[in-house]
């Protein structure tokens, strides 16, 4: 009886080679790579505005433009929203912190000065910050100020307009553009600086009754005009580290008011009695 052959079956084919095993170091470099990417996109964020900062004379699209805030009582809204409903333009000053000595000093101004400064003019003023609605409302219920309070707990607005400090912080200045979107003023400044930077532009869009008589005096007008102004920018400048100290200690929620003038005054001539007597 023949045989029976059988076949024998095929032996597997080989596993396949597989790649070396990632090397510890070579993971670990990776990841801080990765890290050190995400940060440098976190440092450009912040630092939104340094390099593309707006500018007077610029054309801004207001479409998106720093994004929504809401004012002190809650309401959300933005800054195309605000131009909308306005005459003229908008305003914003920016400020540290509410209810700080320097704060409040700059708040009071624009209030006193709200009427001089919207009337005519048809501006439509706002304080800008990163504080709650309710630290805003609290500080323009106390010191009465006519205007809304806008907040921006992000910085994204502030941020937008060149005002943020990095890593965090607001620095003291004013913004102001009008209804198509041409910026009129971006700048930091004093309590005192930024009022009368408004002051300026009211003047201007008044049809520059300050000094305008004949086509000389309005040329002198100007050169004396751009003086003043460089004249400003001198003094902001030597006030700056000052200004920046004393932000920082409204931060922190250090100092208290300063007295008035008038106050001080009345102290050193009681000091002056006593030591007399």
């Amino acid at each position: 009886m023949p045989m029976e052959l059988r076949k024998r079956k095929a032996p597997a084919p080989p596993p396949a080679p597989t790649g070396k095993k990632p090397n510890k170091a070579a993971k670990i470099a990776s990841e801080a790579k990765e890290k050190v990417k995400k940060k440098a996109a976190e440092v450009a964020a912040s630092a939104n505005g340094s390099a593309s900062k707006p500018t007077v004379g610029d054309i801004i699209t207001l479409d998106g433009f720093g994004g929504e805030i809401q004012t002190n009582d809650g309401t959300k809204t933005t800054l195309k929203a605000l131009v909308d409903e306005s005459k003229a333009g908008v305003v914003l000053f920016t400020y540290p912190k509410a209810s700080t000595p320097g704060c409040t000093r700059q708040a009071c101004l624009f209030r006193d000065a709200y009427t001089a400064l919207t009337s005519a003019s048809g501006l439509a003023i706002y304080g800008l910050s990163t504080d709650s609605p309710k630290a805003n409302t609290t500080f323009k219920e106390k010191q009465k100020l006519p205007y809304p309070l806008l907040c921006d707990p992000q910085a994204s607005l502030i941020g937008a307009i060149g005002l943020k400090k990095s890593p965090k912080g607001t620095t003291r200045g004013v913004f102001v553009v009008d209804k198509a979107g041409k910026v009129l003023a971006a700048q930091a400044g004093t309590p005192e600086g930024t009022v009368n930077v408004v002051k300026e532009i009211v003047e201007s869009l008044g049809g520059g009754a300050a000094g305008a008589t004949g086509g000389g005096d309005d040329a002198e007008g100007k050169v004396v005009e751009e003086a003043v102004k460089e004249a400003e920018r001198a003094e902001v400048g030597e006030k700056t580290e000052e200004m920046e100290a004393q932000e920082k200690k409204e931060e922190e929620g250090e100092g208290g008011p300063a007295p008035a003038n008038g106050e001080a005054k009345a102290e050193e001539k009681a000091d002056g009695e006593k030591k007399e007597e």
